[in-house]
């Protein structure tokens, strides 16, 4: 999931993968714990019980030998059948948590719109479907022990009747020195329980091996179709900031285009000199907010070059120059946790000092809510949209101390006009003496860019708008 890029749109659901992480990998400690030593023991211990039973009594040998491959046979059958039960309870469960969570998230919209009542019939029937999923995967299981137990105990009984009959006289054969003696007659009854108790074992980690193999699965399953993060493969490798004269930017033939979908650009170019103040303007979904996550390093090029300061963006130079960027996108999420922690959250090390810089040049100083020492709730609970919006422009300010390339995605969206106003006022004093590219549809912020790319078709009567916006 780390190696992910952020803006995958196959990204599995929240709620989904925390399931397969903290509930469905559990799975994994009994399945290797377990089932695995199990395994062992079931090809190792019977074949050397059966090796000692076989040196007194071949007939012995061959009623454990012919009830032996009967039983891993109708496990597997039922097998099969546990590991798609296992499957289904884990899907249904991965899409309960996840249909909770998004509810949970939304909670005030659905009191708001009086659909809590609704919301929660569904979430019962869920639950429901939950719980009948996880009664039949338990019914698979008691029926694989009763499979092993049925077959282990016609085992042991047909050894026993034969040995009986064998000591009585009534059976001269099977034996390789004419007769049995008590001695030896009860050495294999004793061993015959003993042959099958390893299978018992792997019976009773039958499940384990179900769940674990469903486990496995359902974590392999969360890397496929997966858009990489392009020097994301390891992140722990250090990156140091490299900030220093203002990077010129440099596009050459780029073909944009999310996985299985049409592409968005083709053969784009761009130029954008050092310290340069830039717009991408243009209507919703011309490959706006797409373009800035390419240069960004959040998306793997499908095609052209991508330069920073002379430095072509791959995977491997990815982590360095990003460390000289700041971003802001368009939908900041805000942490449960303090003003402070939220600003400096992409530098910890940033003083309250500069905290409190950021938030006065952001225009939160005046709100109750955005001091440092208050305390915000999970998606900025306590503030509103501008505001949140604000508090990004703070965390932008703090990482721009240490990055001379601000990329900056739709900052006026959804805003009044005054608070827009001030918003494009931060911005611009933040990105003095640095490389800005802003994407937006804002002709009054486009206006006090140095120069105006327009992406995408636009139609006459808006184009014509927009020119005079900016004129």
């Amino acid at each position: 999931l780390a190696a992910r890029s952020p803006l995958d749109r196959a990204r599995p659901a929240s709620g989904a993968a925390a399931s397969v992480l903290a509930e469905q990998a559990d799975a994994l400690l009994p399945y290797l714990t377990r089932y695995q030593p199990a395994r062992w023991r079931v090809q190792l211990v019977p074949l050397a019980i059966l090796a000692c039973v076989a040196w007194l009594s071949w007939v012995a040998a061959l009623v454990l030998a012919l009830a032996a491959p009967l039983i891993p046979l109708f496990m597997a059958i039922v097998g099969w059948r546990a590991r798609a039960a296992s499957e289904a309870q884990m899907l249904e469960q991965g899409s309960m948590n996840a249909f909770l969570l998004d509810r949970l998230r939304g909670l005030a919209s659905l009191r708001a719109l009086g659909a809590v009542e609704a919301t929660a019939l569904r979430l019962r029937a869920t639950a429901r479907n939950l719980q009948v999923r996880t009664m039949a995967v338990l019914r698979i299981a008691f029926l694989s022990s009763a499979v092993l137990e049925l077959f282990a105990a016609l085992g042991v009984a047909m050894v026993a009747v034969y040995v009986g009959f064998h000591l009585l006289g009534q059976l001269e054969f099977g034996a390789w020195r004419g007769r049995l003696s008590l001695g030896e007659g009860l050495f294999i009854l004793l061993l015959a329980p003993a042959f099958f108790e390893p299978l018992r074992e792997l019976s009773a980690a039958w499940h384990d091996r179900a769940a674990g193999e469903a486990a496995l699965d359902a974590i392999g399953q969360m890397a496929q179709g997966a858009e990489p993060l392009p020097g994301g493969a390891d992140p722990r490798a250090p990156v140091q900031s490299v900030r220093g004269k203002p990077p010129a930017v440099v596009v050459r033939d780029l073909d944009l285009s999310h996985r299985g979908e049409a592409a968005v650009l083709s053969g784009f170019s761009l130029s954008v000199a050092p310290g340069e103040h830039v717009a991408l303007f243009g209507p919703s979904g011309c490959g706006k907010s797409s373009l800035l996550a390419v240069m960004a390093g959040l998306l793997p090029l499908r095609g052209g070059v991508i330069e920073i300061g002379g430095v072509a963006l791959d995977n491997g130079s990815a982590g360095q120059l990003r460390a000289r960027m700041a971003w802001m996108g368009q939908k900041p999420h805000v942490f449960a946790g303090t003003v402070q922690a939220n600003v400096a959250l992409a530098d910890p090390r940033a003083t309250r000092g500069r905290v409190h810089a950021a938030i006065r040049l952001a225009g939160l100083e005046r709100v109750d809510q955005a001091h440092p020492a208050a305390t915000l709730g999970e998606g900025g609970m306590g503030l509103s949209g501008g505001e949140v919006l604000r508090l990004a422009l703070a965390r932008l300010a703090v990482r721009a101390q240490e990055a001379d390339l601000l990329l900056v995605d739709e900052p006026t969206a959804h805003l009044d006009s005054e608070t827009a106003r001030h918003v494009g006022d931060a911005l611009m004093s933040i990105a003095r003496g640095r490389t800005l590219i802003v994407a937006t549809h804002d002709a009054e912020l486009a206006a006090r860019m140095d120069r105006v790319i327009h992406l995408g078709p636009m139609p006459m009567q808006r184009l014509a708008r927009t020119e005079d916006a900016l004129a």
